[in-house]
């Protein structure tokens, strides 16, 4: 009797971690395209991702690129402080999306140039996404709000 007890009990700590094992593969895979990962433009150049890829770039707009053209599309380039990248999108702009100003898109990149689906930007006179931020004092461009 004790020998069947026990048993049934490592059967049931076996079912049990094949069962987490299996709901973790699924887990993972249904959250696979969900994560977008940050790029910064330095790092799009040096290992450019696949053209179906969907990331996220930061950085700031470069001073004189913003080009608005026919109906919605905007042109503009990203840049970190030693890389730019151009960007195409379509659709309108946050109000407070500017030249000199962090920004996040959301797209792929295609044959040289991001193509956006959303863009974030600053949503007040002192806020920068971290991520911008973390990647500009890597370049040492960073420069506290007000200074």
């Amino acid at each position: 009797m004790k020998g069947l007890k026990k048993q049934r009990r490592i059967q049931i700590v076996l079912v049990a971690f094949v069962a987490l094992g299996l709901s973790t593969a699924l887990i993972g895979y249904a959250l696979r395209d969900g994560i977008n990962y940050f790029r910064d433009p330095s790092q799009i150049l040096a290992d450019p991702p696949g053209p179906t890829e969907v990331f996220r770039i930061g950085g700031l707009v470069e001073s004189g690129s913003l080009v608005r053209g026919d109906g919605e599309v905007v042109r503009f380039s990203v840049t970190d402080g030693a890389e730019s990248i151009p960007v195409e999108f379509t659709g309108i702009l946050p109000d407070l999306f500017g030249e000199n100003q962090g920004m996040i898109g959301t797209g792929t990149y295609v044959n040289g140039v991001f193509v956006a689906s959303d863009i974030l930007a600053k949503h007040d006179e002192s806020y920068m996404p971290k991520e911008v931020i973390d990647s500009l004092k890597d370049e040492g461009l960073y420069q506290e709000p007000g200074s």
